[in-house]
């Protein structure tokens, strides 16, 4: 089993710049793609940004790129999103998933598609 803790959520303001960071631990051998979702009220879940742990592809939401970034550290198991010039409109529950499995677009979209899931940090963008 693969454990996955996001953090790094809380209260912003317009514009300001935020980093959230999931760390996975447990039987984290061989995960090979992990992403980041968001959910705002009302809405469904979506794909914000995904990294492939084997060649380190990236690929955003068209609402986030060139504002948020997808890394990894290997040796901490960590995966961050940056996330700058944020706006109201990025308030969500923002979630951590992997899985095993390679992906790629267009199944890397599909929630359905990851066997692991953090328990959801809170982001609020508001003045």
């Amino acid at each position: 089993q693969v454990q996955l803790e996001e953090s790094g959520g809380g209260l912003v303001q317009p514009g300001e710049s935020l980093r959230l960071s999931c760390a996975a631990s447990g039987n984290t051998y061989r995960i090979n793609s992990m992403a980041w979702y968001r959910q705002a009220p009302g809405k469904q879940r979506e794909l914000v940004a995904f990294i492939s742990t084997a060649d380190d592809t990236t690929n955003y939401a068209d609402s986030v790129k060139g504002r948020f970034t997808i890394s990894r550290d290997n040796d901490k198991n960590t995966v961050y999103l940056q996330k700058n010039s944020l706006k109201p409109e990025d308030t969500a529950i923002y979630y951590c998933a992997a899985t095993r499995n390679v992906l790629t677009a267009p199944a890397m979209e599909d929630d359905r598609n990851y066997g692991y899931w953090g328990q959801g940090t809170q982001v609020t963008v508001s003045s």
